[in-house]
């Protein structure tokens, strides 16, 4: 694997996770977040990794290791085991590690405590939420990382959808924690830090791995990252959309996604 290539898909992670400090800016510096809009990307954002799911990074990887087994059969039992066993592993996070809480029920629900206590509650919620999507992001930074490596335009696309959705999770970072101090400054650092665990997977995938990359491992984590991918489509982004706007403004956004992802796959094929 040559250098420019993995600093490429080094790079494109880098982007992806550091999106939630857009994220934070947008909580700063817009005076009402455009919920419909927010809605509509992040339908997009999950169409696009779908339909890039199940139509480009499955195929790829059946197709490695049906290559690999020179078994057809053997190769799609394998691709399928791999596609679930992605699956399994990022609901286990989910289930160990709760999803941040959305940042605008914030000053309902803590309206009537003390200043003090709502201030603790706040801070205690931001970095919690902000530990949560660090463990979070960790596969998913691995996932934009190996696709870009395999396929730099497909890292591309990745990249952008999983910008898209981590602009929410800065949000819900650094809204309490500004409201809890008072400190923009701190907002913004901690919501970054909890961005920068997506290169951090890239980075330890790419050293445990390094040394084993073949058909066979592209192919199984390829299907693995396809799970993954379609997991947090229908477990976070979809639901996100749906509380942020109308359903279908949400289903607008993942039908768009899915053809732009089309488009591009069959532009540059």
């Amino acid at each position: 694997m040559d250098t420019g290539t993995v600093l490429f898909a080094f790079g494109l992670t880098v982007f992806a996770g550091l999106s939630t400090g857009i994220g934070s800016a947008l909580a700063f510096y817009t005076k009402k977040t455009n919920a419909s809009f927010l809605s509509g990307a992040l339908g997009f954002s999950a169409g696009v990794m779908i339909y890039v799911s199940m139509i480009e990074i499955f195929v790829k990887a059946r197709d490695s290791l049906e290559v690999y087994y020179d078994n057809p059969s053997r190769g799609y039992f394998v691709t399928t085991l791999s596609f679930f066993a992605g699956v399994a592993l990022i609901a286990l996070i989910d289930r160990l590690v709760p999803n941040a809480e959305n940042p605008h029920e914030f000053h309902d629900t803590n309206e009537m405590l003390d200043p003090d206590r709502r201030n603790r509650t706040l801070l205690r919620m931001g970095l919690f939420s902000a530990l949560a999507i660090a463990i979070h992001n960790f596969p998913e930074g691995l996932a934009t990382f190996m696709s870009a490596l395999q396929d730099p335009s497909l890292g591309i696309s990745i990249a952008v959808a999983i910008a898209i959705h981590n602009i929410p999770e800065g949000i819900s970072v650094s809204v309490p924690i500004f409201y809890a101090t008072g400190s923009k400054k701190k907002a913004f650092y901690y919501s970054f830090l909890s961005g920068l665990s997506e290169p951090i997977g890239a980075l330890i995938g790419y050293f445990l791995l390094r040394n084993l990359l073949s058909e066979a491992l592209f192919g199984i984590v390829f299907a693995g990252v396809a799970g993954i991918m379609v997991y947090i489509s229908l477990d976070e982004l979809l639901p996100t959309a749906e509380k942020y706007g109308k359903h279908h403004i949400a289903i607008t956004g993942v039908i768009l996604g899915m053809i732009v992802m089309a488009t591009s796959l069959v532009l540059f094929v």
